[in-house]
């Protein structure tokens, strides 16, 4: 995937200037897609020349206009060529995986720690999910608007996030598994 088609899907969501769509990427976009400000404002100009963007200028008051970006016909239409084509499922690469086959060849005890640091991000990180999940999607009925009728957008909203917590929850259990392993084994060698 290109930044290019999470900046789309974002401003479909909901129009916005570039320091706007930096802040959405901190937020939620970025739990799976992680984009520099840079990079964000370098692409918006990219796809604004090439005609995927449309941009209006927005008067403030004390401070210079600023820019608000949205889809055009044609960036709506380029999102739904890639949403129409295949994609191979990503394959894992896991620097910390590496380290504790390594770890035979040492003392697999002395990873306990770097284990027990890399469960507390995941660990916070699946607490993040979760406040997320109960502001966002806590009191209300994601399938549905206020007509009842179906609500893709925030259904799907809602289907990324809890991809993210069964992430964060198997990150979890394999670790546990992990560090009573080391726990369990001696020096290497």
């Amino acid at each position: 995937m290109a930044l290019e088609h999470a900046i789309l899907v974002s401003l479909l969501e909901k129009p916005g200037s570039g320091y706007e769509l930096a802040r959405r990427f901190e937020r939620s976009i970025g739990y799976f897609w992680t984009a520099t400000h840079q990079q964000i404002y370098r692409v918006l100009k990219r796809m604004e020349a090439d005609g995927r963007l449309d941009v209006r200028e927005v008067p403030q008051q004390g401070r210079p206009d600023k820019k608000e970006y949205s889809v055009s016909t044609h960036g709506l239409a380029a999102l739904g060529e890639w949403l129409h084509e295949p994609i191979q499922p990503e394959s894992v690469r896991h620097e910390l995986a590496v380290k504790i086959r390594g770890a035979a060849f040492d003392d697999p005890r002395a990873l306990i720690g770097e284990v027990e640091r890399h469960q507390r991000m995941h660990r916070d990180q699946l607490d993040h999910y979760l406040a997320g999940e109960r502001r966002d999607f806590g009191g209300s009925d994601t399938r549905t608007t206020g007509g009842g009728t179906p609500d893709a957008g925030r259904e799907l909203q809602h289907a990324v996030l809890r991809g993210g917590i069964a992430y964060e929850r198997m990150m979890i259990a394999w670790l546990d598994d992990v560090l009573a392993t080391l726990r369990r084994i001696g020096p290497g060698r």
